[in-house]
């Protein structure tokens, strides 16, 4: 499984939204994505690329566009 696949599946996994829904998906944007889903969403991530993500980059993460940057500081390259 490449790391696009990977990082998609951990959205539908936590949000439970399909795949062509997961590229708009912003915190809050859906009430999935509220504070625990959040959360739940930042803990798939780290146990799926076995990473710890700091604090800043945990509240930065406010969309799918914008975790993917995220995640290349923690050289994990999401496409």
């Amino acid at each position: 499984m490449t790391n696009i696949e990977k990082y998609i599946n951990v959205f539908i996994e936590v949000f439970n939204v399909k795949d062509e829904e997961v590229k708009e998906l912003a915190y809050q944007s859906i009430p999935s994505w509220d504070s625990v889903g959040h959360m739940t969403l930042i803990a798939g991530l780290e146990d799926a690329f076995d990473i710890m993500m700091d604090t800043d980059d945990i509240i930065d993460f406010s969309s799918f566009d914008k975790g993917k940057e995220i995640m290349r500081k923690y050289d994990v390259e999401i496409e």
